[in-house]
C-alpha cells in the first residue's frame, strides 16, 4: 500500500510539472479537428503557448528564473528547426503568418516543454546530483551533441560515438530525488533512457495530430522509426545538461563547480 500510495505521489508530481507540454499536445489535438477563426492553426497555436507562459508565471506555477530557461530552449530549438527543415528533415506544410524560413514560431516552445518539464520536476522532487563530472568537461559535451544535429548532414554523424562518450563521462553520476518525503536514488544514464523514450512516445502523439511531417508521412501517419529514440536521447541530455548547469552556476561560482562543493551536487 505504501508502494502504490509513492507511485501516485510521485506520479502526480510528474504531472503537474508536465502541465506545459499537456497543453501543447491538447491544443495540437484540438486545432486539428476544430478550425478557429481568423488566423491559420500556426498562428493559433503560438498566440495559445505564449498566453499558457504569461498565465504560468502570473500563478508562480513557474518562476522567472525558469522562464528565461525557456525562452534559452525556445530560441536553441527554432535555430535546429530552421535548418532541419531546410535540410528536408520534415516539414511544416500548413500555411500562417508566423513562419520564419517555413518553421512556424511556435515549434520552439515543443523544445522549450522540455525544458519546463526538467525545471519543474527539479524543483518539486528536489532532484540533487552527485559526483557530476567538471563544468570543463560537461559544456564541451553538451555542445558536441548539439553541434552533431547540424553537421551531420554533411560530414559523418558521430551520435553513436556520442552516446558512448555520455555513458563514460556519466558512469558513476547519480541522482536523488524525494516523494513525499522519502529519498530515492537513479542513475543518471538510466534516467536520460527514459526520458528520451518517453518523448519518443510524445513525438509519435505530435506527428499524429501534425504538429510536423517526416517524409514518410507525406502520405499518411506512420510510427516515428524507433532509431529517433537516439536523436531525442541526445536532445534530452543537452537539455538536462544545460539546466544542470544553469543551476549550478546560480548557486556557486564557476570554481565551486568544478571541485564539487555546490550544495547542489555532492560526491559520494
Amino acid at each position: 500500500m505504501r508502494s502504490l500510495k509513492q507511485l501516485f505521489y510521485f506520479g502526480w508530481q510528474q504531472a503537474l510539472s508536465c502541465l506545459f507540454p499537456v497543453v501543447i499536445f491538447a491544443s495540437l489535438a484540438i486545432t486539428k479537428y476544430i478550425p478557429l477563426p481568423f488566423l491559420s492553426r500556426y498562428d493559433w497555436l503560438l498566440i495559445i503557448f505564449l498566453l499558457m507562459q504569461w498565465w504560468m508565471v502570473r500563478l508562480g506555477i513557474e518562476t522567472r528564473d525558469e522562464l528565461k530557461v525557456i525562452t534559452l530552449f525556445h530560441i536553441i530549438g527554432l535555430a535546429l528547426e530552421i535548418f532541419k527543415v531546410h535540410m528536408g528533415s520534415w516539414s511544416y506544410p500548413e500555411d500562417g503568418y508566423t513562419k520564419v524560413f517555413g518553421v512556424p514560431l511556435y515549434s520552439g516552445f515543443m523544445y522549450a516543454s522540455v525544458a519546463s518539464y526538467l525545471c519543474q520536476a527539479w524543483r518539486r522532487i528536489q532532484v540533487e546530483l552527485f559526483n557530476w563530472p567538471s563544468f570543463f568537461i560537461v559544456v564541451p559535451l553538451a555542445a558536441a551533441i548539439y553541434l552533431n544535429f547540424f553537421t551531420h548532414h554533411f560530414w559523418i554523424d558521430i551520435r553513436w560515438w556520442l552516446s558512448a562518450l555520455v555513458i563514460i563521462v556519466f558512469w558513476k553520476s547519480y541522482v536523488t530525488y524525494v516523494v513525499n518525503g522519502k529519498s530515492y536514488r537513479m542513475s543518471l544514464v538510466l534516467s536520460f533512457v527514459l526520458i528520451g523514450f518517453f518523448i519518443w512516445v510524445a513525438e509519435n502523439i505530435a506527428t499524429f495530430f501534425g504538429a510536423w511531417q517526416y517524409p514518410n508521412q507525406t502520405e499518411a501517419w506512420s510510427l516515428v522509426h524507433l532509431g529517433k529514440v537516439s536523436s531525442w536521447l541526445l536532445l534530452v541530455i543537452v537539455s538536462f545538461l544545460i539546466v544542470a548547469t544553469l543551476k549550478l552556476v546560480k548557486k556557486q561560482d564557476l570554481h565551486h563547480i568544478e571541485y564539487g562543493v555546490s550544495p547542489l551536487i555532492k560526491e559520494t
